[in-house]
């Protein structure tokens, strides 16, 4: 059975999974399922429409699941759906979608240090960090792996590559390829994430490959749209710099340079 302290206030219509502790003064609204063997430490607040899955962790004062920020909500039935073996530190404030049956997701094993911000309809993937204060603007999309340096922000609809590094204070208004440092204010790429994917088990060939084509997208004197037709053509066997290729060729706000 679940653990719920005295003070806690649990709505009627929410769910607690088997095994999930729930501290001091923690509320949960109408329309939460929250999964097995999680922590609530205390003052944690999470409202519904909201599923979250098992052995995810919540410190003092998160705020999960309130309705989204944006002017133009104007009481739709909007979800936020969170998977598993999530951190939440001290005041994380994670926001609902805006249009009627949006949803904004999390994925799973992430890190979301404190203060850090994830707004309406972001969709937010596995094994990402967040370090204090980084924060997404709504609409924006994080893949795979990434790390969002402290003091950051994420402009509206734009997307986050597998595996990129945002460093601290940097303000971010166009796409960060997969794989790359983007640093700065305005943001600049200014590497590859050549340590990060070797601690990940990437092949020395692969990260190898990797490094000429962003030289050739970033160092060269070709366009993008030239650069990327150079880089099929040449490293057509490298499924790092084909993932890439795919990532640019999607964007609609353009990269950061």
């Amino acid at each position: 059975m679940a653990s719920i302290h005295s003070t806690a206030i649990i709505d009627p219509g929410a769910k607690i999974g088997f095994g999930t502790r729930i501290g001091p003064y923690c509320v949960i609204g109408s329309g939460v399922v929250l999964g097995e063997h999680c922590t609530l430490h205390n003052h944690v607040t999470i409202t519904g429409p909201t599923t979250i899955g098992a052995h995810n962790e919540f410190y003092p004062y998160a705020s999960i699941g309130e309705q989204t920020q944006d002017l133009k909500y104007v009481g739709e039935p909007t979800f936020l759906e969170i998977g598993h073996h999530n951190c939440f530190r001290e005041f994380v404030t994670v926001n609902r979608a805006t249009a009627p049956h949006g949803k904004t997701l999390i994925g799973n094993h992430g890190n979301f240090l404190a203060y850090a911000h994830i707004a309406h309809d972001c969709v937010v993937g596995n094994h990402v960090i967040f370090s204090n204060n980084g924060t997404l603007a709504g609409h924006v999309s994080v893949e795979d792996y990434v790390v969002i340096g402290g003091l950051s922000a994420v402009h509206q609809f734009c997307r986050i590559g597998q595996h990129a590094i945002i460093g601290g204070c940097t303000k971010i208004v166009q796409d960060v390829p997969s794989f790359m440092i983007a640093d700065g204010n305005p943001a600049e790429v200014r590497g590859i994430n050549q340590i990060g994917l070797e601690r990940y088990g990437m092949s020395s060939s692969e990260i190898r490959d990797l490094r000429e084509a962003y030289k050739i997208i970033y160092r060269g004197s070709l366009n993008t749209a030239q650069a990327l037709e150079v880089i099929q053509e040449k490293y057509q066997q490298s499924l790092l710099v084909m993932a890439l290729i795919h990532f640019i060729s999607n964007s609609k706000r353009g990269i950061v340079r």
